[in-house]
């Protein structure tokens, strides 16, 4: 009875064992995409500027433009550039006062929260796609001559 009991006991160890190697495996092969979707993965010079520029022409243009300055800012040669310093468009005190300086990481933090990279700015947009923030950001480093 006692040799039953513990067979059982150790089958239930492995088990379990098992068990909690599936669950591990699992939660780590979904890390990889769900990171990339939460824009946390975007490497750089990734993204098509092609499609990036036709994205920017849909999404973006309702608040600016590459050379103009209209709800917000103009965005050519934004890459590399510190936030808040086109001399022509009236910052918020927040991106005035912001140390960043736009590059692939912070573009992308920014187009999937604003507010987590600078709380309180006025941008109220996301780009909840992690292909379409990275297309939109090769366009921008592009249209940078970056």
């Amino acid at each position: 009875m006692i040799a039953r009991i513990q067979r059982a006991r150790s089958a239930l160890i492995v088990s379990m064992a098992c068990l909690c190697i599936t669950v591990v495996l699992s939660v780590v092969s979904a890390l990889p995409s769900q990171a990339a979707s939460n824009g946390v993965i975007i490497e750089p010079g990734a993204g098509d500027p092609e499609r990036g520029k036709q994205l920017f022409e849909k999404r973006c243009t309702g608040c600016h433009a590459l050379d103009q300055d209209r709800e917000g800012p103009r965005l050519r040669n934004v890459y590399g550039r510190k936030a808040g310093s086109v001399p022509t468009f009236k910052y918020s005190s927040v991106l005035k006062s912001a140390q960043v300086t736009w590059d692939d990481a912070s573009l992308d933090k920014w187009l999937t929260d604003s507010e987590s990279l600078i709380p309180d700015n006025d941008m109220d947009f996301r780009v909840p796609k992690a292909d379409e923030r990275a297309d939109i950001i090769r366009f921008l480093r592009v249209s940078s001559g970056k």
